[in-house]
Parts: C-alpha cells; sequence; structure tokens
C-alpha cells in the first residue's frame, strides 16, 4: 500500500508485509522505543509464524537514504470477530509526520477485512501522544491494567473501537 498525499501519511509512504529481512530494523526501533520492555526477536518470529490469525507491516519511505527506509511497523492479531493491535512504533526521528496515522489505518483495514468489528489495544498510560492518536480514529478507554509493563510497572490503558 502507498500512502496517498494528504491522506494515510507522508507522500511516497509504502506499506508493506513484514518479512525476516525487516526484523534487524523492527528489533533496532523496538530497543530504541520500548527498551527493556520490547519484545524479543523470538516473538516476532512467532508471530510472523502465525498468519492466519497475525497481520504485521512495515512503513517504509523511498525517500530516505539506503538503510534507512524503514521507519515504522505494526501487528495485529485476529480471532473471529475480534481485533487486537499488538504493536505499532515509528522511529523515534520519523515520529509526527503521519507514519503512526498510515500504520493504523493499515492495520484498522485489515480488521474489517477479516471480519473483525471490534479493535482493542493496550498503550502505555504515560504515553498521551499515543492515545491521543488512537482516540483520533475512534478508540475509547475502556480500563486500566495496572502494572501491566515491566519492569517499568507502568500501567496500560486499555482502549476499544467498535464498527
Amino acid at each position: 500500500m502507498t500512502a496517498p498525499p494528504g491522506g494515510t501519511g507522508p507522500a511516497g509512504l509504502v506499506i508493506v508485509p513484514m518479512r525476516w529481512w525487516h526484523l534487524a530494523a523492527v528489533m533496532q526501533a523496538e530497543r530504541e522505543l520500548f527498551g527493556v520492555e520490547s519484545w524479543s526477536e523470538a516473538a516476532f518470529w512467532s508471530e510472523l509464524a502465525q498468519p492466519e490469525s497475525r497481520y504485521y507491516i512495515v512503513a517504509e519511505d523511498p525517500a530516505q537514504p539506503a538503510g534507512e527506509r524503514f521507519v515504522g511497523y505494526g501487528g495485529l492479531g485476529v480471532i473471529a470477530d475480534e481485533a487486537h493491535v499488538l504493536v505499532l512504533g515509528v522511529r523515534k526521528d520519523q515520529q509526527r509526520r503521519g507514519v503512526g496515522t498510515a500504520l493504523l489505518r493499515d492495520l484498522l483495514a485489515a480488521a474489517a477485512d477479516r471480519g473483525a468489528g471490534t479493535v482493542l489495544l493496550d498503550v502505555r498510560a504515560d504515553n498521551p501522544a499515543a492515545q491521543r492518536l488512537y482516540a483520533r480514529h475512534g478508540f475509547v478507554p475502556t480500563g486500566i491494567r495496572k502494572r501491566y509493563y515491566q519492569p517499568s510497572g507502568t500501567d496500560a490503558v486499555v482502549m476499544v473501537r467498535h464498527g
């Protein structure tokens, strides 16, 4: 998918299925964004091995120099009529440019294509920018998971979007 100008993200942004060759860049961004609470590479391998219920994507910016085209990633799990945004990350130097919006819109379209009428997610309570992104796309807070993120003990806000 290519993000249209003025639409889902920066002009020229390309969203493609995540493949094993993306994992080095994904892991670098994951560690930069989430530190000791990062997913492991084994966790991503496990997720990619479940294409019947998982959908993982990366965003690439062809305008960036070779080796720097990877700008973000996202993942979705779908079971029956319910989906869960499992992960969404944008390289720190690429944030506030619409990359997260483009990734989220693609994940939401994939959820709809797979028949999921409800989409859930967990977001750090101390990440108001991410909470605003999700709220702009129809997510509303429904609860708190106390001390969900470890080892920091940060709470997670549970958000849901219907239809």
